[in-house]
């Protein structure tokens, strides 16, 4: 019974534990459930937030890239507007300058006329006044023997009262044979004075169109240069960010560099033609370089400012080797040099200074004078448009100044000083060098703005021998200096010829204005044929 008992106590405790057991497992599966669905849960949570987080990212990509462009649009449309406005005030700014270049052209032009026209009313005048002096002497003289003939007259005439008819005759007869001896004699007298000087005119004349056969070629330059560019890429690099690198350029080169629409090329404007090279060398080593930055630039400015001393004075010294001048001080080889990036209208003054040192000597050797002085004075002359621009005074004054301090001697200098008339000669050599001079710059093609002047002066003297009865054709030969002029041999006989030469030349001298001297040459000629048959 008792076995029974512990049995069933037994039983019912394996029971009771069963149950707690289960009850156990069963809260703990619960557990595990529950855990394993938040998991879940928190997974698909995180899933969606995750998703979200890339769907609010990508938005914001999108937001990001349409700010973006639009800065960008914005910002191309504000660089846009900005070249708009620099191309539009460079193109103002062009075309002040290419007016106030006509007009200091016009005011030029118009100073050099008056100057011309100043000029040949003083050679006139001078030649009248020394015609009124000759003809002043002349009258006195004729004053005084028609005194004495109206004396002998008036004895002649005491006498005659008292004389037969044969008498008489025989005394006027010799009293006119005596007159016009006399008048005779003061006839070939000025006829030789004027032969002689026509002569010696058409020597110096016939040299003169001899050396201007050797006259060397010469370079016509302008106040601007262009520098290439490998692409129009580059444009955008030389102006730099909101025009950076362009202004420190301009700056530190002291010229306007022009970004236009020319392609694949920029324009660098200045009147100092020393600024002018130096700017371009820079600017072609930055191209070439591809570093632009204003540190950058200024060294490179530096650079080409050595490189351009040193290859002036090279220049300078090659011209000096050619015309075999020695001696000169480097103060003034530097000076020559600096000629090199200096025009005259157009015209550049180195080789213009070199032409007339060879012309100068020329004309030495042929007149018996020292060519080595006239070749020296003649590279010379020019020396103080070195330093025009930036001291007062005469390009000749200063020249004549400058070589003073660098020992050239008193004949060198005074050459130099009157080659305009500025101060009076002390030697013939500045006239040489004022010969020489007015050789190089006049004779045709050698200055830009006289090539059609030189045309319309050829034209105009053709035009004005045509104009005369009896003329055939009219040629121009020797640069303007001679025409010659056909005439039809029937209708014009050769006093007439004689006196239509000197109809055309004082028609020449009343209606145009020209340098130097025209020669007018009147060509009749009778022409027999005949055919041996």
């Amino acid at each position: 019974m008792t076995d029974m008992v512990n049995v069933s106590n037994i039983t019912g405790l394996f029971i009771g534990l069963m149950a707690i057991v289960s009850l156990i497992l069963g809260f703990a599966a619960g557990f595990f459930w529950q855990t394993l669905t938040d998991r879940k849960y928190k997974e698909e949570k995180h899933r969606e937030i995750q998703q979200e987080a890339e769907l609010i990212l990508k938005e914001a990509k999108k937001e990001a890239e349409l700010q973006k462009k639009t800065a960008i649009l914005e910002a191309k449309d504000e660089w846009f507007k900005a070249k708009s406005d620099f191309e539009k005030e460079a193109v103002k700014t062009r075309e002040t300058i290419r007016q106030e270049q006509a007009r200091l052209k016009e005011v030029e032009v118009d100073v050099k006329k008056r100057e011309e026209t100043i000029t040949k009313r003083e050679t006139e005048f001078s030649a009248r006044e020394n015609f009124l002096n000759s003809k002043e002497k002349t009258l006195r003289t004729k004053d005084t023997e028609l005194s004495r003939l109206i004396a002998q007259a008036n004895e002649n005439l005491e006498k005659m009262s008292r004389m037969t008819q044969e008498e008489a005759k025989k005394l006027l007869m010799e009293n006119l044979e005596s007159q016009v001896r006399y008048e005779a004699a003061q006839m070939i007298k000025e006829i030789k004075d004027q032969a002689r000087n026509e002569a010696d005119r058409e020597a110096k004349e016939i040299v003169v169109q001899a050396i201007q056969r050797s006259a060397a070629e010469t370079t016509i330059e302008s106040t601007v240069s262009v520098v290439h560019l490998p692409s129009d890429e580059m444009k955008g690099r030389i102006i730099g960010r909101e025009g950076r690198n362009i202004r420190s350029f301009e700056e530190a080169a002291g010229v306007d560099v022009i970004v236009d629409d020319t392609p694949e090329a920029v324009i660098i404007s200045g009147f100092d033609p020393i600024r002018r090279e130096v700017a371009r060398l820079a600017l072609e080593k930055l191209i070439s370089d591809g570093r632009i930055h204003p540190g950058r630039i200024e060294e490179l400015i530096k650079k080409s400012e050595k490189e351009l001393e040193k290859s002036i004075k090279e220049v300078a010294e090659a011209v000096i080797f050619e015309l075999d001048v020695h001696g000169l001080k480097p103060n003034l080889v530097e000076m020559l040099g600096r000629l090199k990036y200096r025009t005259s209208y157009g015209q550049n003054v180195l080789q213009h200074s070199k032409e007339v040192a060879m012309l100068a000597g020329l004309m030495a050797s042929e007149l018996g004078l020292d060519p080595k002085i006239a070749v020296r004075a003649g590279l010379l002359h020019d020396i103080g448009k070195a330093i025009d621009r930036e001291t007062e005074g005469t390009h000749s004054q200063l020249g004549a100044e400058l070589a003073a301090k660098n020992g050239e001697n008193q004949i060198i200098c005074n050459a130099i000083a009157a080659h305009h008339e500025d101060v009076p000669p002390i030697s013939v050599y500045p006239v040489l060098i004022q010969a020489a001079d007015t050789i190089s710059s006049t004779r045709p093609g050698v200055r830009r703005e006289t090539l059609s002047n030189y045309v319309n002066r050829l034209t105009n003297l053709e035009d004005i021998a045509d104009s005369f009865r009896g003329v055939s054709k009219a040629y121009v030969i020797q640069a303007g200096r001679e025409i010659r002029v056909m005439v039809e041999p029937e209708a014009v006989n050769d006093a007439q010829a004689q006196e239509l030469a000197g109809q055309i030349s004082k028609k020449i001298q009343d209606e145009m204005e020209y340098p130097g001297q025209i020669k007018v040459t009147i060509i009749r000629e009778l022409r027999f044929t005949e055919f041996a048959k």
